[in-house]
């Protein structure tokens, strides 16, 4: 059964959060972790960002994302949301 990632995404961002952020969607694709990454309003500030990847991914791709967000100075635009599964 695929795990399913979460990630609150801030709306209000400038243009190079905003590419940072592509970015890092499409490096998600790109590395087989996900195929489609799925978008949605959660309220008036941010965007919910969610994915499925097996697993045998999770924990990897958990790692991935927070050292991108360190690495490119995201911590106030993107978010980790923690999951139970």
């Amino acid at each position: 059964m695929d795990k399913t990632i979460k990630l609150r995404v801030k709306k209000e961002i400038d243009n190079s959060s905003e590419l940072k952020v592509l970015k890092l969607k499409g490096t998600l694709i790109s590395k087989g972790y996900t195929e489609i990454i799925h978008i949605a309003d959660e309220n008036t500030e941010y965007y919910l960002n969610s994915f499925s990847t097996s697993p045998e991914n999770k924990k990897e791709v958990e790692h991935f994302v927070l050292d991108y967000i360190t690495n490119h100075d995201l911590a106030d635009t993107i978010t980790l949301v923690s999951t139970k599964n």
